[in-house]
């Protein structure tokens, strides 16, 4: 199977009409800061052919796969395994910078990296697999409390207490190393009437991926240091998959937009200037037929701004 027949990018119309004021001029550079499996950075290098494209990614399998899949286009494009905070290393004076957030396509679609609760595999959620703690050692080394925070405050999880003591309690009898082990034990723990509201897995196995990849700390630092790195009339889209994302892209881009100057000033000076023009109203969502054509479109929101001046 192709992998054009496995991978369809989301919202790619609308990515490319935002960023597009950005990249009409000879040399201008892109910068995919979640490159995935390049289905966004190569319909871009397609539509945009004088464009050259920087992509950035943790993920060893999704460079492997996007650097077949880019290299007709040669030295127009730029590979680089990082993670994405360190985007201001390798995007200063970019024109444009895509972000599509969360876990991509080939970690739920791999069954053997542990992201979804509805295949059993090891429990290892790492998105580069070359390092760092595994959802399996979160699992083992974090105390109850530790547990319950984490499914608190990234899975948003209403039963975060109740899963963190089962799983406190199984873990002192057997270790939990595969997710299907995850899984059972918290449908074992979810009342009746809490199951109806949703797979009892979903919120915790988000949080234990926030977690092993840093993911929400890692966006509050790569957001701001992309806006940073962006040339004046330089355009960000960001497309995120739940509340918490797209809450630090909001915060991010209002703090950006908004003036500076001290209430009660008659002229509003230079330096107190909006650094950013939010290109959209609100978060925009994939329509009807994009959402139904393409499940995983159903949850992004999408957010942009254009950069209008450098700070003083």
């Amino acid at each position: 199977m192709s992998i054009r027949d496995i991978h369809t990018p989301v919202l790619l119309d609308r990515c490319v009409e935002l960023l597009e004021p950005a990249l009409r001029h000879d040399g201008a550079v892109l910068v995919d800061a979640t490159l995935g499996m390049g289905g966004h950075s190569e319909a871009f290098l397609e539509r945009f052919p004088n464009i050259r494209l920087i992509g950035l990614d943790r993920d060893t399998d999704a460079l492997r796969i996007a650097g077949e899949r880019l290299a007709p286009f040669g030295d127009r494009v730029t590979l680089v395994h990082t993670v994405y905070d360190e985007i201001g290393l390798h995007a200063q004076g970019a024109d444009a910078i895509l972000f599509d957030l969360g876990v991509s396509s080939l970690q739920l679609d791999e069954a053997d990296r542990g992201f979804a609760y509805s295949k059993d595999a090891p429990l290892d959620m790492r998105m580069d697999q070359t390092k760092g703690r595994t959802a399996a050692s979160i699992i083992a080394e974090y105390s109850e409390g530790q547990l319950r925070r984490i499914f608190e405050r990234y899975g948003e999880e209403k039963l975060a207490g109740r899963y963190a003591r089962f799983i406190v309690a199984a873990r002192d009898k057997q270790p939990i190393v595969r997710s299907g082990e995850l899984v059972d034990l918290l449908v074992a723990a979810t009342p009746a009437a809490a199951q109806r509201a949703g797979h009892p897995a979903k919120r915790v196995f988000q949080a234990l991926r926030i977690e092993v990849n840093s993911e929400l700390t890692v966006l509050a630092d790569a957001i701001p240091s992309a806006m940073d790195a962006l040339t004046v009339g330089g355009r960000i889209a960001v497309m995120s998959y739940q509340s918490l994302e797209d809450r630090l892209v909001k915060q991010a881009f209002a703090a950006a937009s908004a003036s500076t100057a001290p209430p009660g000033l008659p002229v509003e000076l230079p330096e107190h200037a909006p650094r950013f023009r939010v290109l959209t109203k609100g978060a925009e969502l994939a329509d009807d037929d994009e959402r139904a054509r393409n499940p995983r479109a159903i949850p992004v929101r999408l957010r942009a701004a254009e950069k209008l001046r450098e700070p003083t």
